[in-house]
């Protein structure tokens, strides 16, 4: 995985105001915020900016962060500005709750967001709820959170978990074989995952010759991948992310077993991509947002703001989803001209993203009945050679799914959300 930006405080809570924020988007200045003088708005994120998954959060982070510059630019919410909190929940749910809690009972955050990890989201969610706050889950991708425990304050920007796998195995199955065998990893994205994947196997009449639970941030996959290699599977679907994902997709290619089996999975980051050889750089996947999308509009606005704050490097789902999730709160906000929990969690059921949000080509909202965001699936290949000319490029997308096209009736999620009196 690509290193992050590490700072002693890494882990401390960093306070981006309007001004900071303008002067790291290299705007010019002077600029105007509207009701200078209102107390500023605080949104809490808590994220894992360090362990396994600290690539990917610091990216959400970033996403966050030009989102509330913009925001602030264009008037704030409700006339005030707005200031990002943001907590380090380092991968770990004890942590998580404590700092979300800290946030919303210290700091007195307006709405949270987060996290990466979906047992910490699911976490947050219960604390969120707990104190009537307004709560979008950025990164946390298992079907619980919008599903059999869901809940009315909590809404969702990336993918569930099945929509992840239905977006994928019809083409799996039929182009590359039935029988397939899974790497998963051993905490709760991993095993809905994994069971989504093997629910739509089972339809179609396939075969799993094995299920290799891997601990999160295991660095030697070797044992896993000779049992792969024994069952001869048509497919091996490498479910890990993070840096996880890089270190399977080295030692499969070390080993050769790209010769032996078609090598796919439901989930790929570009952050994973980036970090690996190219000879790793193999595949069937989906992304849940990509940065090349000719003739999308908004599209090329967003990836050259973010190349202005990211080194010069093009966004990622990551990016997008932290983005989103600010976004999100301060339209519905300025929408309905009121902070009350409730009222908005009632107008985001349904709630469309605009353009300039949504960044894809098929309609994006929030489903009324679950509280998920309808986002596309991009579908293609990674590409050990990219382009001479656009080295960034790393995959290649073949297929836009549209949310409702890969998302399960809201009927069959199980939410039944509770609404407060």
């Amino acid at each position: 995985m690509t290193r992050a930006n590490r700072r002693p405080d890494a882990n401390r809570r960093t306070i981006l105001k309007a001004a900071a924020a303008a002067a790291s988007l290299q705007l010019a200045s002077p600029f105007i915020i509207k009701a200078r003088g209102e107390t500023p708005l605080r949104i809490g994120m808590v994220d894992p900016l360090t362990g396994v998954y600290a690539a990917v959060a610091q990216n959400e982070v970033t996403g966050a962060k030009l989102a509330v510059a913009q925001i602030n630019l264009r008037g704030g919410i409700l006339g005030r500005p707005v200031e990002l909190l943001v907590e380090d929940s380092a991968n770990d749910v004890g942590t998580g709750v404590q700092k979300a809690r800290k946030l919303i009972d210290r700091d007195q955050v307006t709405f949270l967001i987060g996290d990466v990890n979906s047992a910490i989201a699911q976490a947050l969610a219960q604390v969120s709820n707990e104190k009537k706050v307004l709560h979008i889950v950025s990164g946390g991708h298992t079907d619980t959170i919008t599903g059999t425990d869901c809940k009315w304050n909590v809404y969702r920007v990336c993918n569930t978990t099945s929509m992840e796998a239905n977006a994928v195995a019809n083409l799996l199955f039929s182009k590359y074989g039935k029988r397939w065998h899974f790497i998963t990893p051993d905490y709760a994205f991993g095993h809905t995952l994994q069971k989504a994947a093997a629910a739509d196997l089972q339809k179609l009449g396939g075969t799993i010759t094995g299920n290799e639970l891997t601990p999160l941030g295991t660095t030697d996959f070797s044992a896993y991948l000779i049992k792969a290699r024994a069952a001869k599977p048509d497919v091996l679907l490498v479910l890990p992310q993070g840096s996880d994902m890089v270190n399977c997709l080295k030692q499969i290619a070390q080993f050769g077993l790209g010769k032996d089996m078609h090598i796919a999975g439901l989930q790929q980051e570009l952050e994973s991509l980036e970090a690996m050889p190219p000879e790793a750089r193999v595949g069937v996947w989906m992304f849940e947002w990509y940065w090349k999308q000719p003739g999308v509009p908004d599209v090329d606005k967003f990836v050259a703001d973010i190349r202005k704050v990211n080194g010069g490097k093009v966004p990622t789902a990551r990016h997008w989803f932290g983005y989103t999730s600010v976004r999100t709160l301060a339209g519905i906000a300025n929408q309905e001209r009121t902070l009350d929990a409730k009222k908005l969690a009632e107008a985001l059921g349904g709630f469309e993203l605009p353009d300039d949000v949504k960044l894809q080509p098929n309609k994006c909202y929030y489903r009324k009945g679950d509280h998920q965001l309808m986002t596309s699936a991009f579908v293609g290949q990674a590409l050990t050679e990219p382009a001479p000319d656009d080295p960034e490029d790393l995959f290649r997308v073949e297929y836009v799914v549209p949310g409702d096209k890969t998302a399960p009736p809201e009927s069959e999620t199980g939410c039944k959300v509770q609404w407060p009196a």
